[in-house]
């Protein structure tokens, strides 16, 4: 079901932007845009009638895109969708596509989207941590590498992609190195900070190598070359463990 009622409360109601609003439901800024001018459109306004079902709400603002569901219609695994999702590369358009090869009368992409969310709204999914802004810069290394032809010999290498991203804004940083060794794990952080213009008060890795000595389940050890250089810059290492403990992650 859409989240069409709790756009328009936050929208109307509360008076946040659609930007915020977006955050708030996670949808796209151009969909609670959508929802909201559909809504004016068919001259609805806040407070909603109490008689007003989401199936009713929905129905007036986009009735065209109800009508496509007349007749029965083949529902996914959307279990197994979830478990396609969580593969690298796959996208829900991809998983879509494969979905209409095999069911050529199924859902369209919008109503095979709308439904796939909202099943998992359903799940029992973990709790939104919050961040405040600047305090915890999450840092690793991509599962993926980036191929690199040499335009004078044709070789090509594969370069690793180092990743750093403010836990408040999701802020991302990401630069291409050829190893994941300690020089370039340390050198890597020091062009985020540059880039950010400032420095987090903590840095929370993921047990790599060049960050981590020992990746102890309860005590993990950070590299000391690494502590060394969060002494420079005035933070602090944050090892996976007790980011986890502390909820950064």
């Amino acid at each position: 079901m859409r989240r069409i009622r709790e756009v328009l409360r936050q929208r109307w109601e509360c008076g946040l932007s659609e930007r915020t609003v977006a955050t708030s439901c996670s949808l796209a800024r151009s969909t609670v845009a959508k929802y909201v001018k559909r809504a004016e459109e068919v001259g609805l306004s806040w407070p909603l009638s109490e008689e007003l079902t989401d199936e009713e709400l929905e129905r007036r603002l986009f009735p065209d895109a109800l009508s496509e569901e007349s007749g029965p219609r083949f529902i996914p695994d959307w279990a197994e969708v979830r478990r396609q999702l969580a593969q690298k590369g796959v996208t829900l358009r991809l998983v879509w596509e494969e979905y209409k090869e095999a069911h050529p009368d199924g859902f369209q992409y919008t109503q095979f989207c709308v439904r796939y969310r909202a099943w998992r709204e359903t799940l029992d999914l973990p709790m939104r941590q919050e961040h405040k802004a600047g305090e915890r810069l999450f840092v690793d290394y991509c599962g993926q590498t980036v191929p690199v032809t040499d335009r004078k010999t044709g070789e090509i290498r594969q370069a690793q992609v180092f990743v750093a991203v403010l836990g408040a804004s999701n802020y991302t940083y990401a630069e291409a190195t050829w190893t994941q060794t300690l020089p370039e794990w340390v050198t890597s952080h020091v062009h985020a900070f540059a880039f950010y213009g400032g420095v987090p008060a903590l840095v929370v890795c993921d047990n790599l190598k060049a960050g981590v000595t020992s990746a102890h389940r309860y005590e993990p050890e950070a590299n000391r070359t690494f502590e060394d250089l969060a002494e420079h810059y005035g933070c602090a290492v944050l090892p996976p463990r007790l980011a986890g403990i502390l909820g950064c992650g």
